[in-house]
């Protein structure tokens, strides 16, 4: 297997990826080749599906309407994503693109959006968290696409359907203590849930139901006050150096 190319253009594709095999583009994708890029007929890039690898692949022809693809070989094997979930309030659309962009980044696996007390954008759109998912994945050399909540989930239900096994990592602004990294270090590695609430902080009810839970660990972020997507990136910076993929072991 070659080293990973950052400057290869890469796509994501839903086809079985193997030898031989000739893949069909989207119309968005088509038009991305054609019009942005403009390859043609035998130029080469590289293509993932989140199952089988990356492949690498050169244009077979081109029709009126679509793009053919033929796989050439495998470049890279598929890897188990990280076991990384980000439970989040919805924000506005330019943070909330930034921040799912970042939390693919970080290693998320799994998306859940969240409705908490003090919540202030209540729907997701579903189509433009995948297209952002997916083009952070192109661009950053992942292989696999995290899963996700289309649809917000009510916090106590988000909460509740964690394996009771899955160490919750609650960010409260409100927690007192400012020493994040000595409180990761004495949680367990495993599986994680990082739980980033909205501006307006999470509501005194929400935090006695949380602490109830008793794979739960309550953090501070430090004696600033983040925005929303911030404290998702610095959460998400934290929870990989010290329990998971940045440090010894495997999250």
């Amino acid at each position: 297997m070659g080293a990973q190319d950052l400057g290869a253009c890469r796509l994501f594709v839903e086809a079985d990826l193997a030898e031989g095999r000739q893949v069909e583009l989207s119309k968005p994708q088509d038009h991305y080749i054609r019009h942005v890029l403009r390859l043609g007929a035998g130029a080469a890039l590289r293509v993932f599906n989140g199952r089988h690898g990356e492949w690498l692949a050169r244009i077979a022809g081109q029709s009126k309407r679509t793009t053919r693809l033929e796989l050439v070989n495998a470049t890279r094997q598929q890897t188990s994503p990280g076991d990384l979930h980000l439970l989040f309030a919805p924000l506005k659309q330019a943070r909330f693109d930034y921040m799912v962009q970042k939390a693919v980044e970080m290693g998320v696996s799994r998306l859940v959006p969240v409705v908490t007390r003090h919540t202030q954008v209540a729907k997701v759109n579903g189509a433009r968290l995948q297209a952002n998912m997916v083009e952070a994945a192109e661009q950053c050399g992942i292989l696999s696409v995290p899963e996700f909540e289309a649809r917000p989930l009510a916090l106590g239900k988000a909460v509740g359907g964690l394996e009771p096994s899955r160490l919750l990592i609650f960010c409260d602004e409100a927690a007192e203590s400012h020493d994040p990294i000595r409180m990761l270090g004495t949680a367990r590695r495993g599986p994680l849930a990082v739980l980033i609430g909205p501006e307006g902080g999470f509501g005194e009810e929400e935090r006695i139901s949380l602490l109830q839970r008793p794979q739960t660990l309550r953090l501070s972020l430090g004696p600033r006050i983040m925005r929303a997507d911030t404290a998702a990136v610095a959460a998400l910076a934290l929870v990989q150096a010290c329990l998971g993929d940045w440090g010894s072991g495997p999250a």
